[in-house]
């Protein structure tokens, strides 16, 4: 089970950090010291690092939340109700995320290659927000998932 919780933490820690960082100590100082035209290379090249490690780290939570639930709780009737809440915000941030990948990203790696500076930077501003809206999410699915159980009894 260590095993297993420590997967999970990593994974959620990668993304949930990378978002923090990304909306609030990199956008700021790329508007700082990028230029605007810029800030849309910038970002594609970023997100596509960052992306790849969204996927790995989403792949991960699922194996790992699942893997618990099964081969340790024996199943979800067994499992506290933090545990229900914290795979609807996982799944949530999940879809969000694939929304992201599939559209505004999509959208942003085209203007970038035609060179639309313009169409890049609305693109950026989609997935800030949805970002935004993950990071939330994210934060929100830690203090579930560390303090849920005791929560309850509040």
């Amino acid at each position: 089970m260590s095993f297993l919780v420590t997967l999970h933490v990593l994974a959620a820690t990668i993304w949930v950090g990378g978002m923090f960082f990304a909306l609030l100590a990199l956008r700021p100082a790329a508007a700082i010291a990028v230029e605007a035209d810029q800030r849309p290379l910038l970002w594609c090249h970023t997100l596509s690092r960052f992306f790849l490690w969204v996927w790995i780290s989403a792949i991960t939570l699922l194996v790992t939340g699942y893997g618990m639930i099964g081969m340790v709780f024996g199943g979800m009737a067994n499992v506290g109700w933090h545990v229900h809440l914290m795979q609807l915000t996982g799944i949530a941030m999940m879809l969000l995320f694939l929304h992201v990948w599939f559209a505004p990203y999509r959208k942003l790696k085209r203007a970038v290659a035609d060179k639309d500076w313009a169409a890049g930077r609305q693109q950026l501003e989609s997935i800030r927000k949805f970002v935004g809206m993950n990071l939330v999410l994210g934060l929100l699915t830690i203090i579930i998932g560390a303090g849920g159980r005791y929560l309850g009894s509040l």
